[in-house]
């Protein structure tokens, strides 16, 4: 058996240990000690050994055996971040099950459609929240036998018989396991590399979700390629905050810390977050763009707050880490002034590197991290492919690319316009197997071998692919100008004030947009200014805060080509939400939806209509409603829109 050797050349290559069953085991021999998991609960942190991690695993595997679940059965886990998450995955690999993640935030319907997709029979659930959400569906999820709770607390006020408490399931599992000391090995070594191992959900932009069928070894090898690229050492730190469900999340906290031996470590709550990384200081962070967007935002806010001096020095330091950034360099002085604090404050001390995915990240915030000194790194890659395949070297960063492939992975760009511009298509060591119950699906998505990503995207000269937005997304005017909604999008974003941006324009005479407010930045910002406001639809109704944000629109305008500038806009009375449709849960835009949800909307900004009203009921997670009634204001950015127009279509005739 090949073992992993520190410093080798092929140490990421883990030759018959093709599952993770297999990889556990052998930590938990070599290495029985070592840290493998923290987890901070009541602001204690408590570890977890390698030999804790593989005798959690036994235990459960052992005891779900013993309950009659077999082989080829869904074992579905629901909650938070935790380590009972990860235990109960790689048991069901051991069971040579197949692991289903859930969103922890999904509605009753989103989990009731996934368990019977998946004919699920066992549910890892972290909490009362989520026993509740499984107990309420009744006889809806039939194929569901065992709810395996993870956290007590509440849970004796129910009598179902499916519910089990997981310690209950540890004290049976130590019981088996003396009872038949080789029972667990014999399972593992059962697995085969050919098992598909993980469902894994897609975003579901356009529709529900598929589920995603993934071979075991397939991805550890493709994690090996990923880690090739992007080396880690045992003990370094990673701290865990993406949904576990998503794909890269599984590549980071599962896949790469069994191989690597990273420590995984899970916050207390996502309120904590920023306290807790900086507590643990960690070597890599994998966040999405809109934590990335946020932490921007947060660092804004400070600096509005701060005095005339402080923010002086900010803006002298930022410049010149801008001008050393742009030669290539570090400003030593920058970092004197600025960015070393900074960087502790945020957590960001320890960093190695750091990556961002699961949607597309606009070159200024990119450049804002890369300024302050974290390595930041733009990833690409589908959840049907292992997740990533792509990645910036750490010497050869560009800001509008998602990097260079993987050395198992083959990229080409088809169908080119004159500009060099077509459908980016993949091959990787980590493609999936199928979707669940849709051959008709895979065989639309994958030809010749080849998966066909949907995205539009070109190779610069030096081998970085850049994607410029979904191919179903790029439109034109009325005019025919084509444009990126993205790419508009992502700059609005960079902006403090602006939490969401959806474009508008596919055959309209110019574009528009409707934003969302970042309520924490503009309510800090309203008290400043003196304003009186109640909740989030009061305060984006505000002329104040329309002005302001005209601004905002403004400065952005002033980077994009004529044609391409946001003529009109209005603010929308609610933020938009994963739970109401409007969002994937890994939050990008479900555009049908918007399209169809707000159609009054978006037609008054295409009228000549001053304003809108609104009188709608919003239902929040627990189930209450409440009524809006509001006017939404029309802005209107650019005056003389015809006039544009006009010049607009001058020009394309000349």
């Amino acid at each position: 058996m090949k073992t992993a050797k520190e410093g080798a050349a092929d140490r990421f290559d883990m030759g018959d240990m093709d599952t993770f069953p297999k990889i556990l085991r052998h930590n938990a021999l070599l290495w029985s000690d070592d840290i493998a998991m923290r987890e901070k609960e009541f602001g204690i942190w408590s570890e977890f050994s390698w030999l804790d991690y593989h005798n959690r695993v036994k235990w459960l595997s052992l005891t779900l055996r013993d309950l009659g679940i077999e082989a080829e059965t869904t074992i579905a886990l629901l909650g938070d971040n935790r380590p009972e998450w990860v235990w109960g995955e790689v048991a069901a690999h051991a069971l040579c099950c197949f692991s289903l993640g859930i969103y922890q935030d999904s509605l009753h319907e989103e989990v009731a459609y996934l368990l019977n997709r998946s004919n699920a029979q066992v549910v890892i659930a972290e909490d009362e929240e989520q026993c509740d959400k499984l107990l309420e569906l009744g006889d809806q999820i039939p194929s569901v036998k065992y709810i395996v709770y993870c956290d007590p607390r509440g849970m004796r006020k129910y009598d179902d018989p499916r519910l089990i408490n997981i310690e209950d399931i540890y004290k049976s599992g130590q019981q088996l396991d003396k009872q038949h000391p080789r029972a667990y090995d014999e399972l593992v070594d059962a697995g085969k590399a050919d098992n598909i191992a993980i469902y894994c959900t897609t975003s579901g932009t356009t529709s529900k979700p598929k589920i995603v069928l993934l071979q075991g070894s397939k991805f550890i090898d493709h994690c090996c390629s990923y880690l090739r690229a992007d080396p880690r050492m045992p003990g370094d730190n990673y701290v865990s905050v993406l949904p576990l469900p998503w794909i890269m999340e599984q590549v980071y906290a599962v896949g790469q810390a069994l191989i690597a031996r990273q420590i995984v470590n899970f916050v207390e709550e996502q309120e904590t977050m920023m306290a807790d990384l900086r507590e643990i200081g960690p070597s890599f962070v994998l966040l999405a763009p809109r934590v990335w967007e946020g932490i921007l935002a947060d660092v804004q806010a400070r600096m509005m707050d701060s005095t005339p001096l402080k923010k002086k020095l900010f803006e002298f330091a930022m410049k010149r880490a801008e001008t050393a950034l742009a030669q290539g360099k570090r400003s030593t002085l920058a970092d004197i002034l600025l960015m070393k604090a900074l960087r502790d404050r945020l957590g960001f001390s320890f960093l190695k590197s750091a990556a961002t995915g699961g949607a597309a990240m606009g070159p200024d915030t990119f450049k804002f991290f890369q300024s302050i000194g974290v390595p930041l790194r733009q990833l690409y890659g589908q959840t049907e492919m292992c997740g990533a395949y792509t990645i910036h070297h750490q010497d050869d960063v560009d800001y509008d690319s998602v990097g260079v492939a993987f050395d198992t992975a083959e990229l080409q760009v088809i169908n080119t316009d004159s500009e060099g511009v077509g459908e980016v298509i993949a091959k990787t060591v980590g493609m999936f197997n199928g979707y669940l119950g849709d051959q008709a699906a895979f065989d639309e998505d994958v030809k010749e071998g080849w998966m066909h990503t949907g995205d539009a995207g070109y190779f610069k000269p030096s081998g970085h692919l850049v994607v410029i937005d979904r191919i179903k997304d790029l439109a034109k005017t009325s005019h025919g100008i084509q444009y990126s909604p993205q790419y508009i999008e992502n700059k609005l974003k960079f902006s403090s004030f602006i939490g969401e941006a959806v474009i508008l324009g596919k055959d309209k005479p110019f574009l528009s947009a409707i934003l969302c407010i970042r309520f924490s930045i503009v309510s800090k910002w309203a008290e400043q200014q003196g304003l009186a406001f109640t909740n989030y639809t009061n305060l984006s109704t505000l002329p104040e805060v329309y002005q302001q944000l005209t601004k905002e629109v403004e400065i952005v305008n002033q980077s994009l080509p004529d044609a391409q500038k946001i003529n009109k806009f209005i603010l929308l009375y609610k933020e938009l939400d994963a739970d109401d449709g409007e969002l994937t849960r890994t939050r990008k835009v479900r555009r049908g939806v918007i399209a169809e949800k707000y159609a009054d909307i978006i037609e008054s900004l295409y009228s000549d209509k001053s304003h809108v009203d609104i009188d709608t009921v919003i239902t929040f997670q627990d189930g209450s409603q409440s009524r809006i009634q509001t006017q939404l204001k029309v802005a209107t950015v650019i005056e003389s829109s015809a006039a544009t127009q006009s010049s607009i279509s001058q020009r394309r005739a000349s």
